[in-house]
């Protein structure tokens, strides 16, 4: 006869490599009947919550009539007492009709002969049943019920295996279906934000984000409000190695000064009135994550002394707090505001100001890279299309000519909000660009040169600009977006499409300094 310790070892093996009870009652089966007679290996799970006891694995089925999957409901009293004998840990045998009086619900509807019965646990929690049902018309004896104590264990732990396996399979799928109606509600197809333009109008920014992004040096965006500054800031969280952390957004400008401290330090209860319990700040939020400071020119002084003490070493206490807290947090601010000029007439911090400006980067206008918005426009007339429910709409060619002409003072949000606005004025047939920019313009496009036809068709009746005044208006344009070269890739006479030596020529006559425009000359 096999020794029972072969066995055993054997079932331990298995039971342990697998993650699904089903797969492990079917290998485990064959094992068995080299010292079982056996026919049917049923488990069966107590799902306590509901008050069910249902068979979640079966192999052989030798049993006329055994069911795979039955289930029954058990009463709070039944479910009491089922539960007692768990916990007992006893071992049943005999008839099923007889085990069944015993303890109800233990054997499925139906089932007959004699069978084995244990309990499974995980420490003193009541996880199920193991039903072992012979092959007629043998019949199972004392040995038998002792092997069958000794198997308890290991199929308790791949009847647990089994039930983290379909607790992590649920969390899983309710954080997807989170995360799409996330997406839904935000009108994405991903969480993390399309960078449109990333390979034209911003190029030099995303090469500008890959050289820093690696790095835990602090950044500095300037760009007008609603440039997509937040973006760039996400972008550069994600390409770095704390992409598994936090990302938090503060806007400094709309905390009141009095809260400013409490906001991004936190504070201990206690600290002042209202303080009802403990608070961490923004940056202890942000540990091991990036924070982004937007509108950091609005701090005021005394949150720019302590900004300035975490650039430093790190370090922070909590308003009302006498402990030194360390954090690890990579900072990235922005500003519309010209730092540098308030630095130097006192209205920010110098020394702040050269802590912050170590990498920055300059985010241009919408009306600085125009070729981006047909891309830009289509880009969110579909996330419009999807958020509102409409059938996918992209913009005409005569809505690109309308919204290449303005100029964009709200620049790209501003262009996000009008095509949001085409989508409902369309109602699901056409983008009404048209339309949706009527509330936004005046009778001429600020964009279009003076005493042209505007989109709707008006002429500006003011001053008319002369020829060469123009040429060198877009001539600047260019040198802006080039950063001031002329050169190369990119450069200015790239885009304007004529001969470098030519447009030095005409920037001479025309009195245009290119240094102005270098990126090194920039704050």
């Amino acid at each position: 006869m096999i020794g029972s310790g072969s066995i055993l070892q054997d079932v331990w093996r298995e039971a342990c490599r697998q993650t699904e009870i089903a797969e492990a009652v079917a290998l485990l089966s064959p094992i068995l009947a080299r010292r079982l007679p056996l026919g049917t290996v049923l488990v069966r799970r107590i799902n306590i919550a509901r008050a069910v006891v249902e068979t979640v694995a079966a192999a052989g089925l030798a049993a006329p009539g055994t069911p795979a999957r039955a289930r029954s409901e058990c009463t709070p009293q039944e479910l009491d007492h089922l539960l007692a004998w768990v916990r007992q840990g006893v071992v049943l045998a005999g008839g099923t009709h007889k085990i069944e009086a015993a303890v109800p619900h233990v054997i499925p509807a139906g089932v007959g002969g004699d069978a084995l019965v244990g309990p499974l646990t995980s420490g003193d929690d009541p996880l199920g049943v193991l039903v072992l049902l012979p092959q007629p018309p043998a019949n199972f004896d004392d040995e038998h019920q002792a092997l069958v104590r000794e198997l308890l264990e290991p199929f308790s732990v791949a009847l647990e295996n089994d039930a983290r396996l379909r607790e992590l399979t649920t969390l899983r799928e309710a954080a997807e279906a989170d995360r799409r109606s996330l997406l839904t509600r935000l009108g994405r197809q991903e969480i993390v934000d399309t960078i449109v333009g990333a390979d034209s109008g911003l190029r030099h920014v995303m090469e500008r984000v890959s050289l820093v992004a690696a790095s835990d040096a602090p950044v500095l965006i300037f760009g007008e409000t609603g440039s997509g500054k937040e973006v760039v800031a996400r972008a550069i969280h994600t390409r770095s190695r704390r992409v598994a952390g936090p990302f938090l957004r503060v806007n400094c400008g709309a905390i009141a000064p009095d809260l400013i401290d409490s906001e991004l330090f936190g504070h201990e209860r206690g600290s002042f009135t209202g303080a009802v319990a403990m608070r961490k700040g923004w940056f202890e939020r942000a540990d091991n994550g990036t924070l982004f400071l937007d509108e950091v020119g609005e701090l005021p002084p005394a949150a720019q002394v302590r900004l300035l003490r975490i650039l430093q070493d790190g370090a922070l206490e909590r308003v009302g707090g006498q402990r030194q807290l360390n954090v690890d947090v990579r900072i990235v601010a922005a500003t519309h505001r010209n730092l540098q000029a308030m630095a130097a007439d006192g209205r920010f911090r110098q020394d702040l100001w050269y802590r912050l400006a170590v990498f920055p980067i300059h985010l241009p206008a919408l009306r600085e890279h125009v070729e981006d918005i047909p891309e830009l426009a289509t880009h969110f007339a579909l996330k419009a299309s999807r958020r509102f429910g409409t059938p996918p709409l992209a913009p005409t060619p005569q809505d690109v000519n309308l919204l290449v002409s303005y100029s964009w003072p709200g620049n790209i949000r501003e262009l996000q909000s009008v095509i949001e606005r085409a989508v409902i004025l369309g109602d699901g047939r056409a983008l009404e660009v048209a339309k949706a920019l009527g509330a936004t313009m005046p009778a001429a496009s600020p964009a279009a040169p003076a005493g042209a036809a505007g989109p709707t068709g008006r002429i500006d009746s003011g001053p008319f600009l002369k020829l060469g005044a123009a040429m060198a208006r877009h001539i600047e344009a260019a040198l802006l977006r080039a950063r001031g070269r002329i050169e190369g890739r990119g450069g200015a006479a790239e885009l304007l499409g004529i001969n470098p030596h030519t447009l030095r020529a005409r920037m001479r006559k025309l009195g245009v300094d290119w240094k102005r425009f270098r990126e090194d000359t920039h704050p």
